[in-house]
């Protein structure tokens, strides 16, 4: 029987270089792809920008390809980059949202665009370095599982893939700790065994959200408005609500005389709502735009872990379908800085069991 052959999405960091090392000794017929998502670079920005998006990638992958015997091919998808993250990334921003990129890339990009070309090159699965699992459940349906190590477990940010793209996922390095990733490439001889981990946005390499956002799309950037407080008084003036995120404290541009967070952002009246820390708890959420994975469906109430950021830790909640596409998540106990646009993600044990993006 001929070998099964995968294409191993490399961006030049040690984690899907040594997937594709993995999938070689499992005897898979190996591709490695850079994707090109980013736009332009200068050196400094290259240097810098260390992760999946920067052009300094494509050398590192290359490298990696050539010691480990595979071919290797970059291809483009910066326009699929454009619509599906960069786009959709300022257009939540400036609907008083705070979206995750990182999950629409996911989700959009690295698999949607990605699965559909390696397919028409004949591959039978695509692989990336995440720490995650796939697996099929014993009812049929596949699901993400957590890592074996929690120190770097990327489910989270997987949530939103279909059940057809984890079908066709390989994800080896779930299976192992970073620490042992970077033993196997050092082992192996892959320069990026030492390579840092990017932390930023690929695509704001400086961090600044709001310049970003600014350049992208100028004149329809809110203009300043007024800080208000839970009971509506006016507090002062903001400088915009792309500027501010739920659960803020920092950099706010108020001085009050105590500590202010943000608590609400109302693109409406162009209001930012600043309250006291206990007014950014809440027992409850809401979100739609679902996506099931371990479930099939959410019809009767259900007791479920929820994440609502990548670092939160993880809640007991009751799940309850409130719409056709909407739940309800309600907390045993108050959450901090629930934020609309990012996701609530659901799990059952280690298995992510759907989610959503969070409306309120």
């Amino acid at each position: 029987m001929a070998e099964k052959k995968v294409v191993v999405g490399m961006s030049g960091g040690v984690d899907s270089s040594v997937a594709a090392y993995l999938l070689k000794e499992q005897g898979y017929e190996v591709i490695g792809v850079t994707m090109q998502i980013w736009q332009d670079e200068d050196s400094f920005e290259q240097e810098e920008n260390g992760g999946c998006c920067g052009l300094s990638a494509v050398d590192d992958a290359r490298r990696v390809a050539e010691r480990l015997g595979i071919p290797y091919y970059v291809m483009n998808f910066k326009r699929e980059f454009k619509a599906h993250v960069m786009d959709y990334f300022t257009a939540e921003y400036l609907c008083g949202r705070t979206p995750n990129p990182c999950i629409a890339c996911n989700r959009y990009v690295k698999w949607e665009s990605l699965l559909q070309r390696s397919q028409e090159i004949g591959a039978d699965y695509i692989a990336t370095g995440h720490y995650a699992r796939v697996e099929r459940l014993s009812n049929g349906r596949y699901a993400i599982r957590n890592s074996v190590t929690a120190v770097k477990d990327q489910t989270y940010a997987l949530y939103n893939l279909t059940q057809d793209q984890l079908a066709h996922t390989l994800m080896p390095v779930g299976d192992y700790t970073k620490d042992e990733i970077r033993a196997m490439a050092e082992e192996i001889g892959l320069a990026v065994a030492h390579k840092k981990d990017s932390q930023e946005i690929c695509f704001i390499p400086d961090n600044d959200y709001a310049g970003f956002i600014d350049r992208e799309r100028g004149e329809q950037v809110p203009p300043p408005g007024n800080f208000v407080s839970v009971d509506g008084t006016v507090l002062g003036t903001h400088k915009g609500i792309t500027h501010y995120t739920v659960g803020q404290r920092k950099g706010l541009g108020i001085a009050l005389g105590r500590p202010v967070f943000v608590v609400a952002i109302r693109p409406e009246t162009n209001e930012v709502v600043l309250g006291e820390d206990q007014d950014v708890y809440t027992d409850r959420l809401y979100a739609d735009k679902l996506n099931f994975m371990a479930l099939p469906d959410i019809t009767e109430p259900v007791m479920l872990q929820a994440k609502i950021r990548y670092s939160h830790a993880g809640s007991p909640c009751r799940v309850v379908r409130t719409g056709k596409d909407e739940i309800c998540c309600e907390f045993l106990e108050p959450v901090r800085a629930v934020t609309p646009g990012q996701a609530v993600v659901l799990y059952d044990g280690e298995y992510v069991a759907g989610g959503g993006s969070i409306v309120r």
